[in-house]
């Protein structure tokens, strides 16, 4: 198609006459060496010239005076977010918040949010957040924010609102599924310094590894984990725990998958670029080689964490038990832009090492265990010399036992996952 400028409104004329130099500064040089009407033949020019028109319309005729520079950062908002809901375009404030939020420190309320049917969702809670404290859930729908509306607001607008200064309150109205009315929360933020590896010794032996998310620091941080339970005994086994892990850094997912493996791929990528596809493999220098392995996996563990288990599970390194993860297979990458600005875009997919891709797909556990709570009947409980007054303790019983055994009462998953490891050791032994 070609079209003249002389053939379009007034206003599409003056948008034509910046377009087609700025598509020519941004072009590869071969290109920027042709005429403008070259360029503009690859060009849809009828949709230009109605963007132009729906410009000088909103420009001449809305309630409120908006200047071209609103005009046209909320048309590249538009633009990304219309892609999908991974891709945005970040102000410098976001963009020092997407970075700060990576590197593990930023002040808010510690949640971690996605949209999904067009409603802001809960991915999950960080650790000992406000977020996790007050008892937010993954899969929580957010319909409020200080009672703004979240119909209306793009995902970095929300997660704009949800920041703010520690000490500062944030309420939010939540709709959980199963229940037929909102629930209020009000929150106090805080500064979230959210270290993400934590690891306990569940029993002599057994080691439980936490990794709540995946910053640029994590695999350092779960080998030196790995490391420290070593020394104290030999581990028999290990739990890795990524429940409500939202993912992050795909780099850093590599290396904690590296932890466990010692040969194999790991993960790849495939995009429409030649620098977006991408292949990584284990390494020779494996801390955790032999050490039979569960991996903890529900509803809100997403990107990061579910290569960390497609790898695993593909390489039949480790057992994945839970329920079937988020499902979001996709590869985000962080632009900066000249002006200080940014540009978080979708450019490929990630697929295991058997080739699945995870998108809209989930992992699905080896092993199906949902989330529960073990409750002891009482009336059938049988006398033991424990339940007698006055008995003498055991002097081998470590003293943090009793806690440790609530917590496995309490966290079914967590306990399931520690009899599968002893059993596993049970069935090596006798073989």
């Amino acid at each position: 198609m070609t079209l003249s400028v002389t053939e379009v409104s007034a206003p599409a004329k003056r948008f034509l006459a910046t377009l087609l130099p700025l598509a020519l500064l941004a072009a590869p040089l071969p290109l920027a060496a042709q005429t403008a009407n070259s360029v503009a033949d690859d060009l849809p020019l009828e949709e230009i010239q109605t963007f132009a028109e729906v410009f000088e319309r909103i420009k001449r005729a809305y309630v409120e005076e908006v200047d071209d520079r609103t005009l046209l950062r909320n048309a590249m908002r538009g633009m990304l977010s219309e892609l999908d809901p991974h891709s945005a375009y970040l102000d410098a404030n976001e963009y020092q918040s997407l970075r700060e939020s990576t590197q593990g420190e930023f002040g808010g309320i510690g949640i971690e949010v996605g949209t999904e049917n067009g409603q802001l969702m809960v991915i999950t809670p960080i650790d000992d957040t406000p977020a996790s404290r007050a008892g937010l859930l993954s899969r929580d729908i957010i319909i409020a924010i200080d009672g703004t509306p979240t119909d209306n607001l793009s995902l970095q607008e929300a997660v704009n609102l949800m920041r703010g200064e520690p000490g500062s309150q944030l309420r939010l109205s939540i709709l959980r599924a199963g229940e037929d009315s909102p629930r209020d929360l009000t929150l106090t933020r805080e500064i979230i310094r959210s270290e993400s590896v934590r690891h306990e010794t569940l029993e002599p032996g057994y080691g439980y590894l936490r990794i709540s998310q995946f910053q640029s620091r994590t695999p350092e941080q779960a080998r030196r984990a790995l490391e420290r339970m070593a020394r104290e005994q030999p581990l028999e086994g290990l739990i890795l725990d990524l429940r409500n892990n939202p993912g992050g850094v795909l780099q850093a997912a590599v290396g904690v998958a590296d932890l466990f493996l010692d040969i194999g791929l790991i993960v790849y990528t495939e995009g429409r670029l030649s620098d977006t596809e991408m292949s990584f493999s284990a390494s020779p220098d494996t801390p955790a080689r032999d050490v039979p392995l569960v991996v903890l996996i529900n509803s809100g563990s997403a990107s990061a964490a579910e290569i960390v288990a497609g790898a695993l599970q593909d390489q039949r390194r480790g057992v994945i038990m839970g329920t079937e993860s988020f499902g979001k297979g996709s590869v985000q990458q962080i632009m900066p832009l000249g002006n200080g600005e940014g540009l978080k875009l979708t450019t490929a997919l990630y697929y295991t090492p058997n080739g699945r891709s995870i998108q809209a797909q989930g992992i699905e556990p080896d092993v199906e265990v949902v989330r529960g709570r073990l409750e002891v009947a009482e009336s059938r409980r049988e006398l033991r010399e424990a339940d007698l007054e006055g008995h003498l303790g055991s002097q081998n019983q470590p003293r943090e036992r009793a806690a440790m055994s609530q917590r496995l009462r309490d966290d079914y998953q967590l306990s399931e996952a520690l009899n599968l490891l002893k059993a596993l050791n049970v069935v090596d032994r006798r073989r």
